[in-house]
């Protein structure tokens, strides 16, 4: 059998260049943890780019289902006799795909970026496909990570430092909900760690009013304070995966006000959090900026923490060019005790 999957231009030109490459990579991450032999090669069709894969037997449709998932995919198609039929593409969002789009900020990662990261992270722990998923990001800002995971049917959990950032997301994610007249709770508590009280505010909702009255539902919490809380407050329910940006040193460079004192202090501090914080068999993926920031220390890093680093292909090399400044790669590791 001969499969064809066609990609998704992309708005962004700079973006667009490394999507093949790194459309590439992905789609090898979500064939390695299906089990499905092939090397996918590149083509381009009456001007598009597909890749073309050449399998033994035919894809069984959950393996289509979950192939699907793939954050840049427009189509898949079987190959008969040098023609393409395309086949039912049924729609693996859970919320309308714009949630992770609308709300615009400065610095802003691709919403197709973060999925692809969580794509990623899913295959590297086998957790692909299996229900009752939960997705940290210790780092959140204004949540692009934790409403990818949303969008797509997973809970989702994110602590921020700064509180504008939080009232942003808590007011957006109102908003929200009322537009696409979402059925929904919000709540607001406090959690105590130790002696400190740390604020929540989490959001239960439905994609149809009648799951949300069956009890089938999905979770958003954001919580106010430092990234290394997510240990204990996930304690008794650690995360699948942790998918986050580790800071660009760009705005707020190492040393300078309102950054961090080093990348190795900030390392060395919230690593071992994070990787109490998801569950044995979990996986971290994490984007770095390798102008300012060395790949090979921060997988270092991560052994050191416990941590167990894929660095062979699929998994080898994510980098692609954002901006003068950033030149981007991601990381991916494995928790295994």
């Amino acid at each position: 059998m001969i499969y064809s999957f066609q990609l998704c231009p992309h708005a962004n030109i700079r973006y667009q260049e490394s999507l093949v490459d790194l459309g590439k990579k992905e789609l090898e991450c979500l064939l390695l943890s299906l089990g499905i032999p092939g090397n996918p090669e590149i083509t381009s069709i009456g001007g598009s780019t597909f890749f073309r894969l050449q399998t033994d037997e035919k894809l069984s449709d959950d393996m289509l289902h979950l192939l699907r998932q793939h954050s840049s995919l427009l189509l898949i198609s079987e190959e008969i006799g040098g023609l393409l039929r395309p086949l039912p593409f049924s729609s693996v969002d859970y919320l309308p795909a714009d949630l992770p789009e609308v709300l615009k900020y400065k610095g802003k990662t691709s919403a197709r970026f973060t999925q692809m990261m969580i794509n990623c992270a899913l295959a590297a722990s086998s957790q692909l496909g299996k229900k009752n998923l939960k997705v940290l990001d210790p780092l959140c800002g204004r949540g692009t990570t934790l409403y990818c995971a949303l969008q797509h049917g997973m809970d989702a959990v994110g602590i921020e430092a700064k509180s504008q950032d939080l009232e942003e997301m808590d007011h957006y994610l109102s908003r929200y909900c009322e537009m696409h007249r979402l059925k929904h709770k919000r709540e607001s508590a406090s959690h105590t760690v130790g002696k400190k009280a740390v604020p929540c505010v989490a959001f239960t909702l439905s994609d149809t009013k009648e799951h949300y009255l069956q009890g089938d539902t999905r979770q958003i919490q954001f919580f106010h304070g430092d990234t290394t809380l997510c240990q204990p407050l996930l304690r008794k329910s650690p995360a699948s995966i942790l998918v986050t940006d580790l800071p660009y040193g760009v705005q707020h460079a190492p040393g300078a006000a309102g950054g961090i004192p080093s990348f190795d202090a900030f390392l060395r501090r919230v690593l071992p959090a994070w990787h109490d914080a998801i569950r044995v068999g979990g996986a971290v993926a994490m984007s770095i900026n390798t102008l300012t920031l060395k790949k090979d220390h921060v997988l270092a890093m991560l052994k050191e923490s416990g941590f167990v680093p894929l660095t062979s292909n699929p998994y080898d090399s994510f980098m692609h060019d954002v901006e003068q400044a950033v030149r981007r790669d991601f990381v991916v590791a494995l928790r295994h005790e």
